[in-house]
């Protein structure tokens, strides 16, 4: 395959038809049940139509949980690639502690443990080192990375499904809350588009030093959540 000048390798196919594949809403790792403090939010009515759904989502991207993910893939995937497993232990360890609530680190648990479970239908030679941290509680974005750099996906192309796929999910949970349009929930995905890819390149440089967050509202709409008197979602 061509693209522009350069040709695509059968390898780097691959490795992109198996990203999406882990991409699919298909995928077995339960991401529909969660809102991560999105339904806190509806529910306290901050978030109310298209536009608010847009800015609360904006907000995550620019210095909240989805911007942190982001770095989080991109070091996981670059300490498998040049085999830096302490790297990789210490960014999982941190991404970990840095969950705000305990909905959120069950949630990043859980799902790391069913997207491990999930891609070993993908079978590669994994060092032992790596399987030694896979054997650990581990963080989503990291169990995702540090697969993601196993099987030599490119890490750009990484970041922007992982960030894309989780913005679709958030925008499915207030799609279903607000509730909101099919329509109106793809306007808001297609106007997020360009800080998608922002992220996506901002994070392919990211280094432990680089995580920071600023995101009051949604750790506040996290925490609160386990208290909500009618729960559709686990966080």
């Amino acid at each position: 395959m061509r693209t522009g000048t350069r040709i695509i390798t059968m390898d780097e196919q691959t490795a992109l038809i198996r990203l999406f594949s882990w991409l699919s809403p298909a995928f077995p790792i339960g991401g529909f049940a969660y809102s991560q403090g999105l339904e806190t939010a509806v529910a306290d009515g901050r978030v109310g139509d298209g536009g608010q759904l847009s800015d609360w989502i904006g907000g995550q991207l620019h210095r909240g949980s989805l911007r942190t993910d982001a770095y989080f893939l991109a070091i996981a995937a670059r300490a498998v690639t040049t085999c830096d497993w302490t790297a990789l232990a210490e960014a999982n360890q941190l991404c970990l502690a840095l969950q705000i609530s305990a909905e959120r680190d069950k949630e990043t648990r859980e799902q790391a443990q069913s997207f491990l479970d999930a891609a070993s239908a993908w079978p590669t030679s994994t060092p032992k080192e790596l399987s030694a941290v896979f054997e650990r509680p581990m963080a989503l974005p990291i169990a995702f990375g540090a697969t993601a750099g196993l099987h030599r996906v490119s890490p750009g192309a990484a970041i922007a499904g992982f960030a894309n796929s989780a913005v679709a999910q958030q925008i499915s949970v207030g799609v279903r809350l607000i509730p909101l349009g099919q329509t109106a929930g793809l306007a808001v995905q297609a106007g997020l588009e360009a800080k998608i890819a922002q992220l996506s390149t901002e994070a392919l440089s990211a280094q432990l030093t680089d995580i920071s967050g600023l995101s009051y509202g949604t750790d506040i709409a996290s925490q609160k959540h386990e208290d909500l008197r009618v729960r559709i979602f686990r966080s």
